[in-house]
Order: C-alpha cells, then structure tokens, then sequence
C-alpha cells in the first residue's frame, strides 16, 4: 500500500493506492502550528504503509519569515554578499523599490581570515583560536543554525570543513560545498542561508513524523526524510512540485500531450507548462531569493480560496495574497470574519452547505454573506455583485500566472488544454479557459 499526503494551507489531503490498484482520497483540516499531528491523524489505520509526502514546512517558513534564527560565516571581506545582491531590479520602473527583506540580520554575519584561489589553491587556512570566539559569540547571541560559505569551497572544501568542524555541536550547520557545490557566491551563499534558515524546522517535522516517509523535493523527486532534514532547501516547491509530476502523467494517459497545470488550493494557485515534460530549472527564485538546486518550472501566486478580499485606500478591491488559512478560514467554516474567495463561491451558490468533507463539515452561508456584505458597503454595491467582483480580481491574478509560463516563454496558451485540480481548481477553470481563449478544460477524477 501507498499513500500520498500533501500539506496545504487550508487541509491535507491522503491519497491511498492498495495492491489493486484502487485508490481512496480523503481531507482533513491542516493545523499550521503542528501539521504532524494531522498527518499522523489520517495515516492512523494504515501502519506501515509506504508514504511519499509533500510538505509546505520549509516553503511557509521561507515566505513568513518564520525560521531558525541564522548566522552567515564568509570569508573576512565578504560577510555582506546577502545584503548586497545583484544590482538587478525586478520591477525596472518602480521609483520607490521596497527594501529587500533580509533573511539573516547584518548584525549576524561575520567574517573568517581564510582565502582559496578559484583554482582550488589554499592560500591561508583559518585558525581555530578565532573560530573558538566566534563559536562563543554566536551561542551569545542565540544563534540555533550556521550558514557557512566560502570563497571557492566549490573547488576545495577543506577550509570550510574545517570551519564547520570548530563551529559544529550546539548548531544546525549548513555548508556551501555540500548545499550548492558551484560558482558566483552571492547565489551559492544566498542558498546555502535558505538551507540553513528552513533545515532546523524541516528537521524537527520530518523526525516527528516518524516511519517510512519519503519526502517530495522541488524535482519532482523524492528523498529520505534525514535527507530532507539535511538539505530542506530542496524541499521549497514540495507541494506543488507533486501536482507537477500528476499534471505530467495526466497529460500522458489522457491524450491532451499539451497541459497547463492549474492547482488551485487553499491558498495559493501554482501553475506550470507541460508540452510532453514538465520543465525543469535550477536559476528559480522563491520570494525574491535565488534557490540554485534543481526545481520544476512552477509559477506560484498568492490566490487560492482562502484568499482575502479587501478594498486598498485607493478604493480599488484587491483579493490576496493575504490568506485565511487553516485558522480561522474563510467566514463560512464558521470561525473566521473577513471575507475570502469561497465565501464568494457560496455568497453565488457555487458550494453547497453539505458539499465539504462528505458533509461532514458544514457551510455557514450566513456567515459567509455577512463576511462578503463589508466589501459590497465599502464599494457600494450589492452582496452578490461583491461576490462576483471578489472573483473577477482572483481570476484576474491566475492569468497573469499562466502567462508567465507561457505567452512570456513563447507558447500560445490556445494551444494548450486545461489541466484544473486542487480545492478551488475546478470552480474557477472554466472563467479562466474562457478569459485565455483556451478551448479544453481537463478534470481528473480525484482532482
């Protein structure tokens, strides 16, 4: 028997394959502050099972700035690669540019007296009185997890090993040569330091989990879960990258050869092109940061179900990125109040009040009406009207998504079938086919 359990936002979803090739999908609400727990929960009656997971742990960590507190140790001179970057703009004609959010505080990176050719020659070694102070100085300063790059360990490790070897011990270490082994530091370091930000939460998770689990990378593939404790950064796409790898064999088995993968959840909506393959990169960028290990081309956006509506100080009305989540949700699971993109669908009789989990979780229309009545005030129109501009906008944003992975790569979209599945696929598929002149939309059986 396997079982696949992908984590999302909103719920967690088990897929069971027994000997017979049948196969029985079912949901339970993700509990964010311990989703262990609720994957523990639905996998009670299937000991021993064999189970690959997809897991957002590493990916919400990175995205809320929720990590391991983390220090960066570079070769003395270079201790703010983070910090500077690359001189690239994202957004070329934006006068005003946010400030990068740094994912490790200036004040935490520091510098050892050490330098390696780019041919490999060790030119000077470090020494272990300054790592001895350094190591005192970073227990100081609550330090839980290192990230650890040096100049050209990519040709020779041995100064960074033995770096590691003196700082090791009370920290989760994350070394370049062993996360990304290859040139041009700021990308290296800036991997190297997501590794160490996310490894400490991936490696207590997938400990807690227990048994025989394998753990989706950003591939497609799979790992060990120790594995994945070593080197979270390649767990960053997990969850999605499984729709990846489905939309892939989909597209083979149904005869569409070309797919648009469209995997609409609880809280976000990622796409990506499968014209025979899914693509696959290793120069991504998650949340403005480069990840430099391999990764399924995904195009991810802040839309999903749980996505809240609001009306900005301009007066125009805006849905996400912001989410519900799992608690409290969308008004109409009963808890929550602001107004989301599935109070929308049951404001329009898209969902009924028995249609969740089998029925047995129930829909408060009412809730989800009055949820949705405070956008219809604030723009002076009526509920339903609200409701139905609530999904206009989101709509509005998953199409900019699917042009990114295809008319901006060169790929007539008309071309393509497509593929809807996740919570929220299905109910905005058809809008969406329509807004793109895309004349096929596929629905797997267990979408």
């Amino acid at each position: 028997m396997r079982i696949g359990v992908d984590t999302g936002g909103t719920f967690t979803d088990f897929v069971v394959l027994d000997d017979n090739g049948n196969i029985e999908a079912f949901k339970l609400r993700s509990n964010p502050g311990a989703p262990h727990e609720v994957i523990l929960a639905g996998l009670a009656k299937y000991a021993g099972a064999e189970v690959v997971h997809g897991s957002t742990v590493a990916t919400n960590a990175l995205l809320e700035r929720k990590g391991a507190r983390t220090a960066f140790v570079a070769t003395a001179g270079f201790e703010d690669i983070l910090e500077i970057g690359r001189q690239n703009r994202a957004r070329l004609y934006d006068l005003t540019p946010p400030p990068k959010r740094l994912l490790i505080d200036p004040k935490l990176c520091f510098g050892v007296a050490e330098r390696v050719y780019a041919d490999g020659t060790i030119a000077s070694r470090p020494s272990r009185a300054p790592l001895e102070r350094l190591k005192r100085r970073l227990k100081a300063s609550g330090v839980r997890s290192v990230a650890i790059c040096l100049l050209h360990s990519y040709q020779e490790p041995a100064n960074e090993e033995l770096v590691a070897k003196v700082l090791g011990g009370p920290f989760y270490l994350s070394v370049s040569h062993a996360v990304c082994p290859e040139f041009r530091e700021y990308e290296r370091g800036a991997t190297t330091a997501v590794n160490a930000y996310v490894g400490p939460l991936m490696e207590s998770y997938v400990a807690q989990l227990g048994g025989n689990v394998s753990i989706m990378q950003s591939n497609g593939g799979a790992i060990s879960r120790e594995e994945a404790g070593r080197q979270a950064v390649r767990t960053i796409l997990s969850g999605p990258a499984g729709g990846a790898v489905g939309a892939a064999a989909v597209a083979a088995s149904s005869g569409y050869a070309k797919l648009i993968g469209f995997d609409m959840g609880g809280t976000s909506t990622d796409v990506c092109l499968c014209d025979g393959r899914v693509h696959e990169t290793s120069e991504a960028y998650v949340d403005g940061l480069p990840i430099r290990v391999p990764m399924l081309e995904i195009h991810t956006v802040g839309a999903g179900g749980g996505s809240l509506a609001r009306v900005d100080r301009g007066g125009l009305l805006r849905v996400g990125p912001e989410s519900a989540g799992a608690d409290p949700g969308p008004a109409c699971y009963g808890k929550g109040a602001d107004p989301a993109v599935t109070d929308a669908h049951v404001v329009l009789g898209r969902i009924g009040e028995d249609q969740f989990l089998g029925g047995a979780m129930r829909i408060d229309a009412a809730r989800a009406h009055a949820a949705t009545g405070k956008v219809a005030a604030q723009l002076r129109l009526s509920v339903t009207d609200a409701a139905a501009g609530i999904l206009r906008v989101a709509n509005a944003n998953i199409e900019r998504a699917i042009r990114v992975v295809s008319v901006e790569r060169g790929h007539d979209p008309r071309e393509f079938a497509l593929l809807a599945f996740g919570g929220c696929g299905g109910l905005h598929a058809c809008e969406i086919a329509e807004l793109m002149d895309i004349q096929t939309v596929v629905a797997p059986e267990h979408a």
